[in-house]
């Protein structure tokens, strides 16, 4: 079987994203099939260019699949109609352009400003007219999940003791602790980003690819393949062992 490359949060780093596909298609052709666990906008400065060139990557026919992170649902339910709805996740008195979620930089990569004093509706209005319909397209299509034999992809993961096909959205895009401290086995490889880890690290039960671009770091794309799971980086290839 080809490998199947995973790329972990992007959040607006449209830099960080190019040197990533870069040695994905190094690596494994410009056929190589590529998972993205989500996360596109939010944090860095160009949210609208990185789902300008997954859109670009998808009309050229490349083998990608593009997950929904929770960053991206705050996008979509911001742009909703009649008014904008919120994550009720979230943690009372955050929103989406609380300084630790980054909506500001998302809007400002569509060139609309955050007055002092605006009216969410009236900023969802401006916003939802400067918006292409392909990325509010995009954003509407998200998949929650994607499985490849013993592979499953999530954005945060999974609820552990929930059959795969029972697991609802809010967990596949928010859950992070009950997931991350359960090493019992899943049945899968659950493939996930979501919670920061300075490199990729593999587990027993869990394969976590978010390395950080969100906070500067480098996006660090990984191969799966049958005989290992592989970071890969500008000095080739480099094996993950298994940490527990």
């Amino acid at each position: 079987m080809p490998p199947i490359y995973t790329i972990g949060d992007i959040h607006g780093q449209l830099g960080q994203l190019d040197d990533a596909l870069a040695l994905v298609e190094a690596d494994g052709g410009p056929n190589a099939k590529v998972v993205f666990v989500g996360d596109y906008v939010d944090r860095g400065p160009d949210s609208r260019g990185v789902i300008d060139r997954l859109l670009a990557g998808l009309a050229e026919g490349r083998d990608w699949t593009c997950l929904k992170g929770n960053h991206d649902r705050f996008f979509e339910r911001f742009l909703a109609e009649p008014e904008p709805l919120f994550d009720p996740h979230l943690l009372v008195g955050y929103h989406w352009f609380h300084e630790a979620l980054g909506g500001r930089e998302t809007v400002a990569s569509y060139g609309v400003r955050v007055p002092e004093r605006i009216r969410q509706t009236d900023l969802a209005a401006e916003l939802h007219s400067v918006v292409p319909a392909a990325h509010k397209a995009f954003l509407k299509t998200l998949r929650l999940s994607h499985n490849v034999g013993d592979l499953f992809f999530a954005h945060a993961g999974i609820r552990p003791g929930v059959p795969l096909k029972d697991q609802v959205e809010n967990d596949l895009v928010w859950i992070r602790q009950e997931f991350l401290q359960d090493y019992t086995d899943h049945g899968v490889l659950v493939v996930h980003g979501h919670s920061p880890v300075k490199y990729p690290e593999l587990y027993s039960n869990r394969l976590a690819v978010d390395t950080g671009a969100g906070y500067g770091r480098t996006l660090v794309p990984v191969a799966i393949e049958e005989d290992g799971i592989f970071a890969l980086t500008p000095r080739g290839r480099q094996r993950l062992d298994e940490l527990t």
